[in-house]
């Protein structure tokens, strides 16, 4: 068996620089921009093709086969068609570009493929997925683990280095539970990534691209789908996911983070966990040495928990690395989660929504007022509920004022015209408890809500008093 990793590895060390001077001297290069892509000379993005090529090279059966590969041959031909769709959505995006959503269908239509040949998560925390669930938790975790390698390829060595943690991990424990089989189709990868990183590593010479990166997170995916199949239960999706733990919690922190700042998902930013290390003072060297070490770490315990009696320890395990996860998105500092935690923590949701409700609550009174007395009663306590000291109403030529107190000095104000020549103005302190947002709402609301208010009555002047 390890003669294909042998095969793969020579393979790829022989491959990967011929295919990066052929790129090169044709200029199909990656450019810097000196924000998001750091590197200091045009460098060729082209590691997908000789890590495919080694792969294929190390599982062609020269020869004498191994038996648990030829048992595992039909799934890997039939696994072809896959990897060999996502590997040129990758790569046509590396030479020509591809919008997010084309990208995509390449990958629902390589999952698609995996799922046929077999590739299928048929178990989650001890319960049957079945057909109808089988099918979507299969796609979701193939283009999840996809993404997540292209994602984290933002440094050098960076993705290559962590799918070799990844590809060990599963080979570990896959030996060590005898699935010879998958030990066997995961070998090889392990040699072409060892051989690729001989040129990707900082300073690298030659980078994945999408190709290889696309791949590298597909194949690790499809081989944590197989695990799953063989493993007991709860433990069996804990495997893959711990040794997919950085990659895979990058990505969720990214669609998160993008989320919370209402920006497409797809959308590129510089907050990736790597970017964030940078900015922390290190070097990109040492972030990425120091994200190995975290995925040696996730690595070291989910071999753990396939040991022997290791199921009592489940918990523990779980609860450690939950807490290490905590404490190093917190190192991050992403201001996103800073804010999200006051606003869930800090009682400022709860103001927020109360507020919310208070402005809806105000637009259905003001819409059912009947005169310009009734819209000032409206108003006023609205404005006393925002933390506004003084009002005045200029509605209709009849102008209504409600005076602060003399001792409310430091404040300021504002007039918000609505309607044919209509205000109102309202003054606030400045260390008024109401949250800022909710100061901005009041008026917009309230301005839109005066303005339907006349409307209605131009339409229907005989229904007045």
């Amino acid at each position: 068996m390890w003669w294909l990793a042998l095969k793969a590895f020579l393979a790829c060390l022989v491959l990967t620089p011929i295919f990066r001077d052929i790129f090169r001297s044709y200029g199909i290069v990656d450019q810097p921009d000196r924000r998001r892509k750091i590197h200091v000379h045009p460098i060729p993005r082209v590691g997908g093709i000789p890590i495919l090529i080694s792969y294929a090279i190390a599982l062609y059966p020269f020869g004498h086969t191994p038996a648990a590969l030829t048992n595992y041959l039909p799934l890997i031909q039939k696994l072809g068609p896959a990897a060999t769709l996502i590997f040129a959505t990758g790569l046509i995006d590396d030479l020509i570009g591809l919008k997010p959503w084309q990208k995509l269908i390449g990958q629902l239509g390589a999952a698609g493929l995996a799922y046929w040949a077999g590739v299928r998560v048929l178990d989650v925390a001890g319960a049957s997925t079945g057909v109808w669930w089988g099918l979507p938790l299969t796609i979701f975790w193939l283009i999840a683990c996809t993404n997540a390698f292209n994602l984290v390829d933002g440094l050098d060595g960076l993705a290559a280095g962590m799918g070799l943690v990844a590809t060990l991990t599963l080979l570990a424990a896959a030996l060590l539970h005898g699935n010879s089989a998958l030990a066997s189709v995961s070998v090889p990868l392990v040699g072409a990534l060892f051989g690729f990183l001989c040129y990707n590593f900082n300073p690298a010479t030659v980078f994945l691209g999408d190709s290889g990166a696309m791949l590298i997170g597909f194949l690790l995916g499809c081989f944590g789908a197989v695990w799953t199949q063989k493993g007991d239960a709860l433990i069996s999706i804990t495997v893959p996911l711990l040794a997919l733990a950085i990659p895979l919690l990058d990505v969720s922190l990214a669609i998160l983070r993008r989320f919370l700042r209402n920006q497409p998902i797809f959308s590129a930013d510089r907050e990736h966990i790597h970017h964030r290390l940078i900015d922390r003072g290190l070097t990109p060297r040492r972030a990425v040495l120091v994200l190995y070490l975290f995925c040696a770490t996730a690595a070291a315990c989910a071999l753990l928990l396939t040991l022997p009696h290791a199921g009592r320890f489940f918990g523990l395990v779980s609860l450690a690395v939950c807490g290490v996860i905590w404490v190093g998105i917190r190192q991050l500092r992403y201001a996103e989660f800073g804010l999200a935690s006051r606003m869930l923590f800090g009682g400022e949701l709860q103001r927020t929504l109360g507020g919310q409700m208070r402005l809806e609550r105000l637009v259905e009174e003001l819409g059912q007022a009947d005169d310009e007395a009734e819209c000032w009663r409206l108003t006023s306590a609205a404005a006393r509920d925002f933390g506004f000291d003084s009002i005045r109403l200029s509605m209709r030529g009849s102008v209504r004022e409600a005076m602060a107190d003399e001792g409310s000095r430091e404040c300021w104000s504002l007039r918000v015209p609505f309607g044919d020549g209509d205000y109102f103005e309202l003054t606030r302190r400045f260390e008024s408890g109401v949250l800022p947002m909710m100061v901005a709402s009041f008026l917009d609301t309230l301005r839109r809500a005066l303005e339907e208010r006349l409307a209605e009555w131009d339409r229907q002047p005989v229904n007045r008093p």
